[in-house]
């Protein structure tokens, strides 16, 4: 049997033809992905209505400075990868994440550090502390947590007192009753409520060098502490009145010891 090798050539050359034009046409047609420039910017930040600390405004400021705003840029110039690291190197940001679309959109996304206890020391530092016990520089964020004064070094601060502003801040009643803790030069602790003209003394919280066992040791110590003081509120205040004592001692397990207030004659 002979080959037809001029027919057969003629048929190959043709079939490379026609993928060549096809290819051709879906190239022409195709845009041109490089030309392509930001038309939108979508910036989400998690909790702002209630955490605060940053808002859209301050997250375009802050690309803007460091000239990694992409509206109107090229995309390929639009570096996602930088975009996150700029914002996460904000002392407010927790995680930040930034991600291109086809259709010339970048979508940002952040989540803020959740501040659980604002500190006001003895010594001026005013700061906050955080959900994973770290320092949080103060801002303009106004909020009702709770507040702690007094001797506070920014080791107590991390160590014990961000375990105290846990436990109050965990608990509904607490949380909305308890407005100041204040440390005494001993390390005694005292609470201040928002309804009941009077100071809570706790003593000194429990001490222990293993940081596993810290917040277990804290958060029970608290946990037992105000456990009697509510009771103490359902049993005592509500039929003594709110205003009887000036000051309420919880430090001893098997008594409250109570001072009455003097009244101004």
């Amino acid at each position: 049997m002979r080959i037809n090798w001029k027919k057969t050539f003629i048929i190959t050359l043709d079939f490379v033809i026609g993928i060549y034009l096809v290819l051709a046409f879906t190239a022409f047609n195709k845009p041109d992905e490089t030309a392509k420039v930001c038309t939108e910017v979508s910036i989400n930040i998690a909790d702002e209505a209630t955490n605060g600390f940053i808002n859209t405004k301050e997250i375009k400021n802050r690309l803007k400075a460091n000239r990694l705003y992409p509206l109107e840029k090229p995309m390929r110039y639009v570096d996602a990868r930088k975009i996150e690291e700029t914002l996460k190197r904000s002392p407010f940001v927790k995680t930040a994440e930034c991600f291109k679309t086809v259709d010339g959109h970048v979508n940002i996304s952040v989540t803020q550090r959740m501040p659980t206890i604002r500190i006001k020391a003895w010594n001026g530092d005013d700061y906050y502390i955080d959900d994973k016990n770290c320092i949080m520089p103060n801002s303009h964020y106004t909020s009702d947590m709770i507040i702690a004064t007094g001797m506070i070094s920014r080791w107590f601060a991390t160590q014990y007192i961000s375990w105290l502003g846990k436990a109050l801040m965990n608990d509904d009643l607490w949380r909305n009753q308890i407005e100041q803790i204040n440390v005494l030069p001993d390390q005694g602790i005292e609470l201040i409520p928002r309804v009941g003209d009077h100071i809570i003394y706790i003593g000194q919280l429990p001490e222990t060098k293993n940081k596993n066992e810290r917040e277990k040791s804290i958060t029970n110590f608290i946990n037992k502490k105000l456990e009697r003081l509510e009771n103490f509120y359902k049993y005592g205040l509500s039929q003594a009145g709110w205003n009887k004592y000036s000051y309420i001692n919880l430090e001893f397990d098997n008594q409250i010891i109570c001072k009455k207030r003097t009244l101004d004659r």
